[in-house]
């Protein structure tokens, strides 16, 4: 798997430049609809700082995009449990499927991303001790 921190940075800032039919969107624009600082998008799309999982959400919200657009294609072995939950989810009304939709993202990027060993937001990543 490649590093997902650089792929994550990769993805932010194809978002970014290709943002409004490929105007693209400066980083200070970005910041300031995010509501962090400049240097954070930068650091983001360099993997010098990890975005949370909340700020993947934000990302994903502004950008108009799944959470799963952040991380890499993973290939998943075929899982009988999903039948049963198809066969559910086509009795749920629409904005419930969306709402499960958006749990499952949400959980698909917390295994993904949230198994790493990472800094908390907004902090550089630290050398290991000696």
């Amino acid at each position: 798997m490649p590093d997902i921190f650089a792929y994550v940075g990769s993805r932010i800032r194809e978002l970014r430049t290709n943002y409004d039919s490929g105007r693209g969107l400066s980083q200070e624009k970005l910041a300031t609809a995010l509501r962090v600082s400049t240097n954070t998008i930068s650091r983001w799309e360099t993997a010098t700082y990890q975005p949370s999982l909340a700020d993947l959400q934000n990302l994903a919200e502004f950008f108009g995009v799944a959470i799963s657009n952040f991380f890499p294609l993973v290939e998943q072995p075929k899982n009988d449990h999903m039948a049963g939950l198809l066969q559910a989810a086509r009795q749920l009304p629409p904005e419930d499927l969306e709402e499960v939709r958006r749990y499952v993202e949400f959980k698909k990027a917390s295994r993904i991303y949230g198994g790493t060993d990472r800094p908390r937001v907004g902090r550089k990543p630290s050398s290991p001790k000696r």
